[in-house]
């Protein structure tokens, strides 16, 4: 692996960690994305993160690819 894109990887990370940080409280948490799924019926909570899973399905595939 090469350190460069090791260091890019890291600055990214550092960069996405720090934009939560600072907007934590402004940005709808993972999980209530808008296309998530909640459906409850009496005693049954049905819970399908749609949204929140291609979103990190997203991030996940860009900083692999990056790290190829």
């Amino acid at each position: 692996m090469n350190f460069g894109k090791v260091l890019i990887v890291a600055g990214i990370l550092l960069i996405v960690l720090g934009g939560f940080i600072t907007l934590g409280g402004k940005l709808p948490p993972l999980g209530r994305l808008p296309g998530d799924i909640v459906y409850r019926s009496g005693n049954v909570t049905f819970y399908f993160p749609l949204t929140t899973m291609i979103l990190i399905s997203i991030t996940l595939s860009f900083l692999l690819r990056l790290l190829r």
